[in-house]
């Protein structure tokens, strides 16, 4: 029993980090239709860009306490994440804009190799350790342990999907989202600016990623220029998996994507014996999402496709 807590506290964990960037993947492609692939990358400059600031603050302020280090290197990291998404949506997905959908694909994987290759340069290849600022002993459910990391990472999640609803629902650049993604002809010629609104939306995505890269590199302790390719591709997954063009559905996609990891690759694990165990868990992913969309094309909770004029 305290295997399977445990391996439900850290599928929530990683579910919440899945979820955080299958938003973004979500939210562009409810847009424009787009998959923006480099969005896994996205999410590794923020989390290299905030392991530099940190590095530089604490030799500029060795006293000073880890979460406001920790806050200010998110903070900078956010920014240059949405400077960095927003200039890729600009230079390499708008004059794509009216192509064949072929292009703008072939556009984002091509992104995405550039940015590791950049990375790589940059931050040299070596894996670099993350200093764990928040410290603190972790807390004992029912057996299982779950650190101050992880549950700020599960607080972080809920209230990043509360935002993004109230957002998308009360706002007036939410209005100018849904117009635009209903048709954006027509939303133009009712005063919205679609480029605005879309470049809104990439920014937006780049922030979320670049939270959930400095989250995945406090909980794992390490960073390196490829760390974002799997995370973004399982977020691509499970956005697909809860109905890709759903914010509610990129969410439960990702928390449940982390659950089936982590009991295939602990709790099943244990009761096979090790045959099928953590370097076995993304066939459980992957088989599930598999038998879902056959099940159920459009995601579990489906992709809400409007007439187009």
């Amino acid at each position: 029993m305290e295997t399977l807590i445990q391996q439900i506290i850290n599928g929530l964990v990683l579910g919440s980090m899945y979820a955080l960037v299958a938003l973004g993947y979500t939210m562009v492609y409810g847009i424009i239709g787009l998959i923006n692939f480099a969005h896994g990358e996205v999410l590794m400059v923020g989390a290299l860009t905030s392991w530099t600031i940190i590095g530089w603050m604490q030799e500029a302020m060795p006293g000073a306490p880890g979460w406001i280090i920790l806050l200010i290197s998110l903070v900078i990291a956010c920014i240059v994440a949405a400077a960095l998404n927003f200039t890729i949506e600009k230079v390499a997905y708008r004059p794509l804009r009216n192509s064949p959908r072929l292009a703008p694909l072939i556009t984002a994987i091509g992104m995405s190799i550039f940015l590791q290759t950049m990375a790589m340069i940059i931050w040299k290849p070596n894996y670099k350790p993350f200093p764990n600022l928040l410290g603190g002993e972790p807390y004992e459910i029912g057996g299982a342990v779950i650190s101050f990391t992880q549950i700020l990472i599960l607080g972080l999640t809920a209230c990043a999907l509360a935002t993004l609803m109230w957002l998308v629902n009360y706002t007036k650049l939410g209005r100018a989202m849904r117009a635009t993604a209903e048709n954006p002809r027509v939303a133009a010629l009712m005063g919205v600016k679609p480029d605005l609104v879309i470049s809104a939306t990439f920014v937006i995505g780049a922030v979320l990623a670049a939270i959930a890269g400095i989250m995945w590199a406090a909980n794992y302790g390490t960073v390196q220029h490829t760390m974002g390719f799997l995370p973004g591709l399982k977020a691509f997954t499970a956005a697909v998996f809860g109905g890709i063009g759903n914010l509610a559905g990129a969410v439960v996609g990702g928390i449940l994507l982390g659950l089936i990891e982590s009991l295939g690759a602990g709790y099943i694990g244990k009761l096979t014996g090790g045959v099928l165990g953590s370097h076995y868990s993304d066939i459980f992913a992957f088989v599930v999402l598999i038998i879902v969309l056959t099940l159920r094309p459009s995601g579990l909770l489906g992709e809400r496709v409007a007439d187009r004029a």
